[in-house]
């Protein structure tokens, strides 16, 4: 943290982003709440639906148990059918959920209070905001809100809302307190118009690397709902409704099908810009230092990441790869990005020591 002396722009900056992080954690919470209150509707609904069931069933004359896995079958694709035109709704037909809109509406508020830190940082220091572990990570949550709230003008997200905005309270709150740098003159390798283009690219994948993580982590909990739903499709207990089989918000999410295609198109995205990053990266690299590769950690670890999302993308667009086996290879992958940000900058040495750190 800087010195409590006279007021400076990186003073402010700090400011700024303090103030982003709280309004954050406001916006996490309104989302929370946001999920609990679909939770709680979904339940009515699946009584109101499972109630409706049972009277279909005694006036049915095809048996107890054909009656109750219909019913349940039923219910499924009717929930599934409906959260996938929810997901798809143009922004003025979207479902008034007040909690959401609470979050959405903190998240841009926070969202232009970042944006106001990162920006004086990048005055103050008289360049672009992301020389140092510090600046890198103000510039690359800035970037993972400013995705999610666009992509909710295609996508209604807000499911990913607790997510997102509480990943960025983690990571941003994490820097601010342990990765803080002072502002000091540039290290000779880092004056060059790749550091405007690289190191951005590299955060905008980040970004969308981000928002795939996060449906794939949904997916797999979706993906196991159904799993439960259909093997007690025939049980007492699926046909009065009453089995527990999860969080009651994933009842109004799309399908595991669904969160993963979407996944995979994000990933696809982020695996673009970052062959962009390692291209540039290596030019650079040949700039710097004369040569296009070296095995520097950095380097290694840049291209480990490249090798996973390929591996993903490939491995489900052609060996059948989806399901379970598709969301793991995704988590697994942004688990790299997070551990070459941290891991890799703060304990392993080599020519990439740019984290600002003593």
């Amino acid at each position: 943290m800087p010195d409590a002396s006279p007021l400076t722009l990186d003073s402010v900056s700090v400011l700024l982003v303090w103030t982003a992080i709280a309004i954050y954690a406001l916006a996490f919470i309104a989302y929370a709440v946001d999920l609990a209150r679909r939770g709680a509707v979904a339940v009515d609904a699946k009584d109101a639906a499972a109630k409706t069931a049972r009277e279909r069933e005694l006036v049915a004359a095809g048996g107890a148990g054909a009656g109750s896995r219909g019913g349940i079958v039923e219910q499924l694709r009717a929930q599934e059918t409906a959260s996938e035109a929810a997901l798809n709704a143009p922004v003025g037909k979207r479902a008034r959920l007040v909690w959401a809109r609470i979050g959405t509406s903190l998240t841009v508020l926070g969202f232009l209070f970042h944006l106001g830190g990162d920006v004086t940082r990048g005055i103050a220091a008289g360049r672009v905001p992301w020389s140092n572990m510090y600046e890198f990570a103000l510039t690359g949550t800035l970037l993972i809100v400013a995705v999610y709230l666009g992509v909710l003008f295609r996508y209604d997200l807000r499911f990913l809302g607790t997510f997102i905005t509480g990943l960025v309270v983690v990571l941003l709150g994490g820097t601010a307190i342990w990765f803080y740098t002072d502002i000091v003159p540039l290290m000779d390798p880092l004056k060059s118009v790749w550091l405007v283009i690289h190191v951005f690219v590299a955060s905008l994948a980040t970004a969308l690397f981000a928002l795939a993580f996060g449906l794939s982590v949904l997916q797999l909990m979706q993906a196991r709902r159904e799993t439960k739903i259909a093997a007690l499709a025939t049980a007492e207990a699926a046909a009065s409704g009453t089995a527990k089989t999860g969080p009651g918000f994933l009842k109004t999410l799309p399908s595991a099908e669904a969160l993963e295609s979407l996944a995979y198109r994000f990933a696809i995205l982020g695996f673009i810009f970052w062959t962009f990053t390692l291209i540039a990266g290596s030019i650079w690299a040949n700039d710097a230092w004369g040569r296009y590769w070296g095995f520097d950690t950095k380097e290694v670890w840049t291209f480990v990441i490249w090798v996973l999302y390929a591996g993903y993308i490939h491995a489900r667009a052609t060996r059948g790869w989806r399901g379970s086996r598709s969301a793991w290879l995704s988590i697994i992958g942004f688990t790299a990005v997070i551990f070459n940000f941290t891991i890799v900058n703060m304990f392993f040495k080599g020519l990439h020591a740019y984290s600002g750190l003593n």
